[in-house]
């Protein structure tokens, strides 16, 4: 019995850490995704830019990390995963908790220039609400942001 329990013990313990470093290696990815959309943006103009980021086999989108971009106002000017979404302002849009996730962006954006923002988001390969981490920079008059999923 007692064997039993340690080894339950361990199990979670694994278990425990292997999600904190698969979460973290998304949150590293989604970073250095942004950094190289920024990249991309400087080298390349928006225009270029824009259609490569919304491209679905593109150089920046990989499984469930895609980058996204806004302007300051938060009108959504480029989406790797929702082209829908592109021309329509996000400011005062809330998570399904009422968290103004874009807001805090913009805010974070204007501040700081990078940082980054969790919220509740539908994850794209599953359908379903997961806890996202985005990570975003502003570069110029624009905001470029990459998040990634706890779960």
């Amino acid at each position: 019995m007692r064997k039993s329990a340690v080894f339950c013990l361990v199990c979670l313990f694994v278990l425990g850490v292997s999600a904190n470093l698969l979460a973290k290696t998304g949150s590293t990815e989604a970073k250095a995704m942004v950094e190289k959309a920024a990249a991309f943006l400087k080298a390349q103009g928006k225009e270029k830019a824009f259609a490569e980021f919304g491209n679905s086999q593109g150089q920046f989108r990989k499984g469930d990390l895609y980058i996204f971009v806004l302007d300051m106002k938060a009108d959504i000017l480029a989406h790797g995963a929702r082209h829908k979404m592109i021309g329509k302002g996000s400011l005062e849009w809330t998570d399904p908790e009422g968290k103004p996730f874009f807001k805090e962006i913009i805010e974070g954006a204007k501040v700081k220039e990078v940082g980054w923002v969790s919220y509740k988001w539908t994850k794209p390969s599953s359908k379903k609400l997961a806890e996202k981490t985005t990570y975003f920079q502003k570069v110029g008059d624009v905001v470029i942001c990459c998040g990634s999923y706890v779960n």
